[in-house]
């Protein structure tokens, strides 16, 4: 007997998506209140800046442990333009659309790069890679390269999200790793992206006007069309004989745990500065 795919949708409701770091992240509603003292921001970026950093650990062992050759060329997409190879439309020129009529230095800027196409034939730029985008937001802040993206710079709640990618992201479990990466989308495409956008733009407008935001309005316009990939690979894999509902779903709440502890962590952080502030 088939399994009822929209069944599984309504289980999928109720397990994953009503998760409080999608619902609830009361983190970044404050963060885009917009009012962030600068030594928060700086730490938010550290801590920002070993997720992703660390994230392409867990995006090389998806590639590793993919169980078909069409699950790790999809994966090589996700960690080969994370690494700075830009997206193009087959047809087209490789590069970003408007390259020939831009200072080349600027062709990985993630202003120009498109968040659409295939990896595939594209062109490499060093300062296409998306840790090198972060590198320039946090310029203004006074943080370098040396300041960032290691494990040494992680708090122990990044570092336990960071763990938890590669262990469930990163699976040689097919469920695993198809139930953390979809958790993983979803919670992306649910709103976070544009929180921590509209408090930038504040601190931008009031504070720092050199602030250079295309990094998180980069990967906001690209997350709709991640969620759609998950949702259509489910849909896919449901009925093959391999999948499993429950270990899916039980990476997938796992996978979501780990995202709550980064911002959790952070909100930790900015209390305890609060805290410090009063009493002084």
């Amino acid at each position: 007997m088939l399994r009822d795919f929209d069944a599984f949708k309504e289980t999928i409701e109720q397990r994953l998506m009503r998760h409080p770091v999608i619902t609830d992240n009361r983190y970044t509603a404050w963060f885009a209140q917009g009012r962030i003292p600068l030594d928060h921001l700086r730490r938010f970026t550290v801590q920002f800046s070993v997720f992703s950093n660390q994230f392409l650990l867990a995006a090389l062992n998806r590639v590793i442990n993919a169980d078909t050759l069409q699950g790790s060329r999809k994966s090589k997409e996700i960690l080969m333009n994370e690494l700075g190879v830009v997206y193009h439309r087959p047809g087209n020129p490789p590069g970003p659309p408007s390259v020939a009529s831009v200072d080349p230095d600027r062709e990985g800027d993630p202003e120009l790069v498109s968040t659409e196409g295939v990896v595939e034939g594209g062109l490499f730029r060093f300062q296409a890679a998306h840790f090198e985008w972060l590198i320039h937001f946090a310029e203004p802040l006074g943080l370098t390269f040396d300041d960032m993206g290691k494990r040494r710079h992680g708090s122990p709640s990044t570092l336990f999200f960071c763990d938890e990618l590669f262990r469930l992201y990163g699976s040689d479990d097919y469920n695993e790793a198809l139930g953390a990466a979809f958790a993983v989308e979803n919670w992306a495409a649910a709103g976070f992206w544009k929180e921590l956008i509209a408090g930038l733009e504040a601190i931008k407008r009031e504070k720092i006007p050199s602030l250079h935001l295309a990094f998180f309005t980069w990967h906001d316009k690209i997350e709709d069309q991640h969620k759609g990939h998950v949702w259509d690979e489910l849909a896919e894999c449901f009925h093959s004989p391999q999948f499993r509902e429950e270990p899916f779903l039980r990476a997938g709440s796992q996978m979501l745990d780990g995202v709550k502890a980064f911002w959790d962590g952070l909100d930790q952080d900015r209390r305890n500065a609060e805290q410090l502030a009063h009493v002084s």
